[in-house]
């Protein structure tokens, strides 16, 4: 799946960079989503990603490699994870209220649209890490 960068847009900055700066998507008119959401998002993993580093010392280390963020929204989690030895597959839920997936794009990350009433493509356990914010009240009322 390609997904063309909004007309107007100007080049995509090189990574690292990418991952913190404000998408061409986003400045464009995103819906559900201003340039203060994402600051505002961003803002939130980074404390939350910090809390997961106190409580879990590996978080951020080569022990996880492999990790699966569920719910990944604007692709924050996997932005502020500062972890050059590891991916993470970003799941924007087909059932979001926000179509967030090109943003996770323009940010340098890798995601994919998925309906967790499905069985997902590949084995759980490939994933060393599984962060699963928000998404049980995705599926409360299913």
């Amino acid at each position: 799946c390609i997904t063309p960068i909004p007309e107007g847009a100007q080049q995509l900055q090189k990574f690292p960079q990418r991952l913190f700066a404000v998408r061409p998507r986003i400045l464009e008119g995103t819906p559900g989503v201003t340039e203060e959401v994402y600051e505002e998002d961003k803002k939130l993993w980074k404390k939350h990603v910090d809390t997961y580093k106190r409580v879990n010392k590996l978080i951020g280390k080569s022990r996880y490699r492999n990790i699966m963020d569920m719910n990944a929204g604007l692709g924050s989690f996997a932005a502020v994870l500062d972890s050059p030895g590891s991916w993470v597959m970003n799941v924007v839920p087909t059932i979001s209220e926000r179509n967030t997936l090109g943003i996770i794009y323009e940010r340098g990350l890798i995601g994919i649209y998925h309906d967790w009433c499905e069985a997902f493509s590949t084995y759980p356990r490939t994933y060393d890490l599984i962060h699963a914010s928000g998404v049980f009240s995705l599926y409360e009322n299913k």
